[in-house]
C-alpha cells in the first residue's frame, strides 16, 4: 500500500490531475484557478502544529492564513474581492485566541484591498482553511506556462528573510526583523497587478515553495531552462549575519525554504522599461535558456537546482 507520506505533496496533486475533470479557463496546476473571464478562486490550509513558530501571536497566525492565499492571487495578477476562512479550532482555546485569529485575517485583507465574506467555525485540532476570490478585471491572467529562452528571471524582493527568522529561532539569535519576515509574509497584491497590467510577463508564481521549488516549477512547465546568478539574488543584510552565525548555507536560506512570498516572473528584456516606468521594485536574477532544468552560476561554478538539495 502506498501511503501519501511517500509521495509527497506534488506527487499527490499530479495524482488528483489525473482523474479531475477539467473546469474553468485556468484549472489544477497553477497558482489559482480562473473561472469564466475574470475570477480567480484560490484556497490553502494553514494547521497550529505546521504553521505557528515559537513566538508567533494568535493575530500573527490569522494574518498568516489569509496572506499565503492572497500570495495565490498576486502570482496571476488578480485584484482580490473576498475572502472566506472555515476555522477548525480546539474546545478549549482561549476565546480570545479564536478573535485574534479573525482579526489577523481581517487586517489582512484589508491590506490587500477587500474583506472577510463568509466563512465556517467547527470543533478541530486548529486548523484555517482560507479561500481568496479575485477578479482579472479585463487583464489576461499571469501563468506558469509562458517563459521562453531570452526572458529575464526576476524576483519583486528580497530573498531569505523567513529562512533566516526559523534559523534564528532554532539556533537562539536575535533579530526581530527575521522573525517577523516569517511571522507576517507581505502578500505583493499590488506588484502582481502591475505585473499582469504591465503585458510583457511571460510567467509568474509566488515563491512560498522556495526560490529552489519556483525554478524548476517554471523550468517544467515552461519547458525552459534557467541560470540563475547568485551574486544577483537579493537579501536583507541579516540574512548574511544569520548564516554566518548559525553556520547554515547562505544557498539553503535563499533557495532551499519555504515562507517567501515574493513573486517571481519571466519578461521580455526589450520592454522592461514598462516596469520601470510604473516604479516597481524588482531585482533581475537571471535569464531563460533553453536547457530544460535551472542552474546557479557562483564563483563561475555552475550546480544544478533542485528540490531536495538543499
Amino acid at each position: 500500500m502506498v501511503q501519501i507520506g511517500d509521495v509527497g505533496e506534488r506527487q499527490l496533486i499530479e495524482g488528483f490531475k489525473s482523474f479531475l475533470r477539467p473546469e474553468g479557463r485556468v484549472g489544477p496546476g497553477d497558482d489559482a484557478a480562473v473561472i469564466g473571464k475574470d475570477i480567480v478562486v484560490t484556497t490553502d490550509i494553514v494547521t497550529f502544529d505546521r504553521h505557528f513558530p515559537a513566538g508567533m501571536s494568535y493575530e500573527q497566525f490569522g494574518w498568516y492564513a489569509a496572506a499565503v492565499n492572497f500570495s495565490d492571487l498576486a502570482a496571476m495578477g488578480a485584484r482580490p474581492i473576498g475572502f472566506t476562512a472555515a476555522l477548525a479550532l480546539p474546545q478549549t482555546l482561549d476565546i480570545q485566541a479564536a478573535y485574534d485569529i479573525m482579526s489577523g485575517i481581517d487586517q489582512c485583507a484589508e491590506f490587500c484591498g477587500t474583506g472577510v465574506v463568509g466563512g465556517d467555525t467547527k470543533p478541530g485540532p486548529g486548523v484555517v482553511a482560507g479561500t481568496a476570490i479575485g477578479s482579472m478585471d479585463g487583464r489576461a491572467p499571469l501563468l506558469r506556462t509562458g517563459a521562453k529562452p531570452g526572458d529575464v528571471v526576476a524576483v519583486t524582493g528580497p530573498l531569505g528573510g523567513p529562512a533566516a527568522g526559523f534559523v534564528a529561532l532554532d539556533k537562539g539569535i536575535d533579530c526581530q526583523d527575521a522573525k517577523d519576515a516569517l511571522y507576517m509574509p507581505i502578500p505583493r497584491v499590488a506588484e502582481g497587478v502591475q505585473l499582469s497590467e504591465s503585458g510583457i510577463v511571460s510567467s509568474c508564481m509566488d515563491l512560498s515553495d522556495g526560490l529552489a521549488t519556483a525554478l524548476k516549477t517554471i523550468c517544467s512547465a515552461s519547458n525552459v531552462g534557467i541560470d540563475v546568478e547568485f551574486d544577483f539574488l537579493p537579501r536583507e543584510t541579516y540574512v548574511d549575519d544569520i548564516a554566518e552565525e548559525s553556520g547554515e548555507s547562505i544557498e539553503k536560506l535563499l533557495l532551499g525554504w519555504g515562507g517567501e512570498y515574493e513573486l517571481m516572473f519571466t519578461a521580455d528584456p526589450d520592454r522592461l522599461r514598462k516596469l520601470y516606468d510604473m516604479e516597481l521594485e524588482f531585482s533581475i536574477i537571471g535569464m531563460v535558456n533553453d536547457s530544460g532544468h535551472p542552474e546557479l552560476v557562483r564563483d563561475g561554478k555552475r550546480s544544478v537546482i533542485d528540490y531536495g538539495k538543499y
